[in-house]
């Protein structure tokens, strides 16, 4: 059977792949805006208890053609151990089609490209990314634990390495004061890497211990209302000038909901934000009580 430790989080487009802990929590688990592993102890499990229920799921699920490596970040793993838990995984699986994972800048930075192709020809096929902001002073205050050229490099070590990316950022994470930049600097991010895919997610400040705004530092800070939150959106969204990007910005948090390929649809998604601002009364804008993350 597959033991499961404490909640699980996966990212949307893995509701229907099966979900293995190879670590617990995350490694950094830092981050001011995330509440999902507080309660967790990060550690690495057993290889052996992951071999066994993977050897479980080949006798009782023998049609699973995903699976997601959770907890937060599996690929502070080794590159070695990582390749052994592929070996497993297709060795035992034979439907099994693709293999994900989240991982971090850091995670990434710790192995070279060479590495990082040997997993790609293992099986390991994309990497959720979180790039959060591509500003230094907000990537620094909401303790990302990398810098905006440290993302750019190890996003681009994934995709010489043929790892698709799934790169996330959220909007509304500098606050009015950081906004213009926060926008202007992230698009410039993902311009240079040009993930496969790119997500934006709106903040949602959870309790946690400390508070985002605790750990943020300034006492001017406060959350973008829908229309200041749409305004970021579409300043990140005109910046952006890598083609070839499957843009959404569906996440449960967003006030407005966009799904398009960048370049082609951008002047479509940046009218569809104008159209909102223009008239913010209408039903575009999400309700607040129908915003979760």
């Amino acid at each position: 059977m597959i033991q499961y430790e404490g909640s699980i989080y996966r990212p949307p487009s893995e509701a229907r792949s099966l979900i293995l802990q190879a670590t617990i929590g995350c490694s950094n688990n830092q981050c001011a805006f995330c509440v999902a592993y507080q309660e967790k102890r990060f550690r690495v499990r057993p290889e052996a208890d992951l071999f066994a229920e993977i050897d479980w799921v080949a006798g009782a699920m023998p049609e699973v053609r995903r699976v997601f490596l959770a907890d937060g970040d599996a690929l502070v793993l080794s590159a070695d151990r990582m390749l052994r838990i592929l070996e497993r995984l297709y060795d035992k699986l034979t439907n099994l089609e693709r293999v994900t994972a989240y991982g971090s800048p850091e995670n990434l930075l710790q192995r070279s490209v060479t590495d990082l192709k040997r997993l790609r020809a293992a099986g390991l096929t994309m990497v959720y990314y979180g790039i959060e902001s591509g500003d230094d002073e907000v990537l620094k205050r909401i303790r990302k634990g990398a810098t905006a050229k440290e993302i750019i490099e190890a996003g681009s070590r994934a995709r010489q390495a043929g790892i698709d990316l799934s790169a996330t950022v959220i909007l509304g994470l500098g606050g009015p004061n950081l906004s213009t930049r926060h926008a202007e600097a992230t698009a410039g991010v993902l311009s240079t890497i040009a993930p496969r895919y790119a997500s934006a997610l709106t903040l949602m400040v959870e309790p946690r211990r400390p508070g985002f705004k605790e750990v943020f530092g300034d006492p001017k800070w406060r959350m973008l209302d829908a229309i200041e939150t749409l305004a970021e959106c579409r300043l990140l969204l005109a910046g952006i000038e890598a083609d070839g990007i499957v843009f959404r910005s569906n996440h449960a948090s967003n006030y407005l909901s966009l799904a398009g390929d960048l370049q082609k649809d951008k002047q479509r998604l940046l009218k569809t934000i104008d159209d909102v601002l223009d008239d913010p009364d209408s039903r575009g804008i999400r309700p607040e009580h129908l915003r979760s993350l």
